[in-house]
């Protein structure tokens, strides 16, 4: 009985890229702070994925920044239209809401 792949395989062996949407874990977590607060968002809205897009944009720019993604356009990913813009991202965690409006007074 033999295990692994006989020598004749590797002649005609080629990697190719995986699937879009399929990327390489963050092993070492250089994205793990905006994954966090995405995955926060996304827990105070019930998991509606809407109030959170500026979040998601924000981290798909740390991935394509990292390399841990290809990078690829705005438009392509459905987030041309967000600002991405720190003090709105901000606000939004500090808040605890995403609508923009001031948090209720007590």
């Amino acid at each position: 009985m033999s295990f692994g792949r006989p020598p004749s395989i590797n002649v005609g062996f080629k990697v190719s890229a995986p699937d879009r949407g399929s990327f390489p874990l963050d092993h070492y977590g250089e994205c793990k702070s905006k994954m966090q607060l995405y995955m926060s968002c996304l827990k105070q809205n019930g998991s509606e994925s809407s109030p959170c897009r500026i979040l998601s944009k924000d981290y798909l720019d740390c991935r394509m920044n990292k390399g841990l993604m290809e990078k690829d356009e705005w438009k392509n990913l459905g987030l041309a239209h967000l600002d991405k813009s720190p003090d709105s991202t901000q606000q939004t965690m500090s808040s605890g809401t995403t609508s923009g409006s001031p948090p209720a007074q007590k």
